[in-house]
């Protein structure tokens, strides 16, 4: 049985321990994920493990001959040749098994002795349980299984953009036929449709692997057992991702009674030394528990970053009509002939969750620019309900992130007043922690830029999020405090996704594009999937849930509508612009004293914030009981506001 073996592996990198006596097996059939806060040293312990990195102490064994494939997060370039001669390199170990095979094969035929048989039987053995023979058969499944097309294969690698560059590393890994398999973030760059095969590969896979992914539904369908790394230690927790956090959850409730209970000793010992630790008298005293607190910073318990809950609010939804948007035969097309959106009709209505799902290419990120009226290149009508406030989120909008100051002084002016005194939780949920919000904003990542765009976004008062890959940069506890504020918007979402649990936590609806094709189903992706499944086994046809024709009927309604009001008589339009008028007036005037009331709340939050006002009692009910009855005025306003614009609809 293959196998790579650490036994007590520390490294450190100056005074922080990254590794502290680390142990741990894999081999053929672990199924394992590493897990850890970010800068906790997950990538490092992989490299490690692979043979890349030197630990300062402790063994590192492998068995002879077993092969160890590796995939970082980043950073591989192929170039020089086509996609299939790349791909075979994936099997340049078989070959030079062949070759040993020839040259043994020369060898017998003057010198048949009982120990060269038996080594030529030995890698020919290996060499036909590999599969390498099959190789060009398991090539093709594997980049197809991917996402490439069999008109890639002979496109030369250096024409392929970063993220497909990713994936031929991953194909080479997964190709190779290795015994342990080891793999940093394998689903950053890979679709909806190649994540779920990557799983069935996993699933099949006889050797060991040890991942590191940041998508539950993943985890959950492909591991049996968690390393969490956490503070220079590694402990292992059985089961899949999902049963490790409730593990863990348990163990933080016991680890936080301790740590309040260390934290106050702390304190108590701390101003006894400052109060006396200058006089005569009690010097010896202060001495003593100086000595006391130093031996409890030794050993000061710490509670991880990752497994802090934190939640947050977006600030109140503008007020926009029931009907979001309505599309009227859209199409969208980029040379001119074919139309990556053909003639799409769609009516969101206030409050849906819809994702838009399909293949790469198949036009979704399209799509969210024109509703973004980022792309204005198309043709059909696009219209924006009453009241609508767009905020879009893509992975270009880190671009706009520029300045010298840091994230902090960034994220406050931009914030809403009342949300300033959560910012640096907001940051924490965001992956910035500690001094990290101290940042100069020149000097962050792509990836940070990016979770910055998307925070600000979260941070401004619309009621129609698009949102094109907006867990990308997040880990597993960020995209949670993410889906919980999503869920808990006032106002509509349109996203794109490739993490299945994000979707099932949050889409209501659910547009389906296909090259110059699109369907739409009126459930969560869990019913979306059900009926693809069925559909595929033939127990339900496409049309009975292809909606495409009812959405047309109500824009054909509509147009009807409008065609009739422009035969009505003269006396009646003019009734119906005075009454429209009249709508129009008396709705502006509610959403004027909404605007009113939340200002006076927002003054009264802030004015809650402050210390001398949340730490005594009776100030603190007295502002308490001003936020309510602002709150009861706002919910009458907000009723007043619904009836009046439902008849201005």
């Amino acid at each position: 049985m293959a196998f790579v073996q650490f036994s007590q592996v520390s490294l450190a990198f100056g005074d922080r321990d990254i590794l502290k006596d680390v142990s741990v097996n894999l081999a053929s059939g672990t199924k394992a994920a590493l897990t850890g806060a970010n800068g906790a040293g997950k990538s490092t312990l992989i490299k490690i493990m692979a043979g890349l990195i030197e630990p300062d102490s402790g063994k590192r064994i492998a068995e002879k001959g077993a092969r160890i494939a590796y995939l970082p997060q980043s950073g591989l370039v192929h170039h020089g040749c086509s996609l299939r001669e790349e791909a075979d390199k994936a099997f340049l170990w078989g070959y030079e098994v062949q070759a040993e095979i020839d040259k043994i094969g020369d060898e017998l035929k003057t010198n048949s002795t009982p120990a060269l048989l038996e080594k030529h039987y030995e890698l020919m053995n290996k060499l036909e349980e590999s599969g390498w023979h099959r190789r060009a058969t398991l090539a093709e499944s594997v980049l197809l299984g991917l996402g490439f097309s069999k008109e890639d294969f002979d496109k030369q690698t250096e024409l392929f953009s970063g993220g497909w560059q990713m994936r031929i590393a991953l194909a080479k890994a997964l190709m190779g036929s290795p015994d342990i398999l080891l793999l940093d973030e394998p689903t950053n760059y890979l679709d909806l449709e190649a994540r779920e095969w990557l799983e069935k590969f996993l699933a099949d896979f006889t050797g060991g692997f040890l991942l590191v992914s940041h998508d539950r539904y993943f985890l959950d369908h492909t591991i049996n057992e968690v390393y969490e790394l956490f503070g220079g230690d590694l402990k292992r927790y059985p089961g899949n991702f999902t049963h490790y956090e409730k593990v863990r959850e348990v163990e933080l409730q016991t680890l936080i009674a301790a740590y309040e209970q260390q934290q106050q000793e702390i304190e108590h010992l701390q101003s006894f030394i400052d109060r006396f630790g200058v006089k005569a008298t009690k010097a010896a005293q202060a001495q003593e528990r100086q000595k006391q607190l130093d031996k409890i910073l030794e050993h000061k318990i710490e509670i991880p970053e990752s497994l802090k809950k934190i939640h947050f609010k977006f600030p109140a939804a503008p007020h926009a009509g029931n009907i979001v948007l309505t599309l009227d035969g859209l199409s969208k097309s980029y040379d001119g002939v074919t139309n990556v959106i053909d003639k799409l009709d769609l009516v969101l209505e206030n409050g849906e969750r819809m994702v838009v799902a399909g293949r790469n290419g198949a036009g979704k990120s399209t799509l969210l620019r024109v509703l973004a009226e980022v792309d204005k290149n198309y043709t059909g009508s696009f219209k924006l309900g009453s009241g609508v406030k767009v905020g879009y989120f893509s992975q270009d909008s880190a671009e706009s992130i520029k300045g010298s100051e840091t994230i902090l002084e960034r994220l406050e002016n931009h914030a809403p007043l009342e949300l300033i005194p959560r910012l640096r939780d907001m940051l924490g949920a965001f992956l910035f922690r500690g001094d990290d919000v101290f940042k100069s904003i020149d000097v962050l990542s792509g990836g940070e830029k990016s979770r910055i765009a998307l925070l600000e976004l979260l941070l401004r008062p619309v009621n129609l999020l698009i949102l094109d890959e907006p867990t990308n940069h997040l880990d597993i506890h960020s995209k949670d405090v993410l889906l919980q504020a999503l869920r808990g918007f006032g106002g509509t979402v349109i996203f794109v996704s490739h993490d299945r649990g994000f979707i099932e936590g949050l889409a209501t609806k659910v547009l389906e594009l296909t090259p110059g094709k699109h369907r739409e189903f009126k459930g969560d992706y869990f019913y979306y999937m059900q009926r693809l499944e069925d559909e595929a086994n033939g127990t339900v046809g496409a049309s009975s849930f292809d909606t495409s024709t009812q959405q047309k009927k109500v824009v054909e309604e509509k147009k009807v509508e409008t065609i009739s009001a422009g035969k009505a008589s003269y006396e009646e339009q003019k009734r119906i612009a005075s009454e429209k008028a009249k709508l129009e007036r008396a709705v502006k005037k509610i959403e004027d004293a909404i605007a009113k009331a939340e200002e006076e709340k927002a003054k009264y939050e802030a004015e809650l914030a402050k210390p001398e006002v949340y730490s005594n009692g009776e100030k603190a009910k007295a502002v308490q009981q001003k936020i309510s009855a602002i709150d009861e005025q706002i919910s009458s306003l907000e009723a007043d506001w619904e009836e009046a614009a439902s008849k201005l609809e």
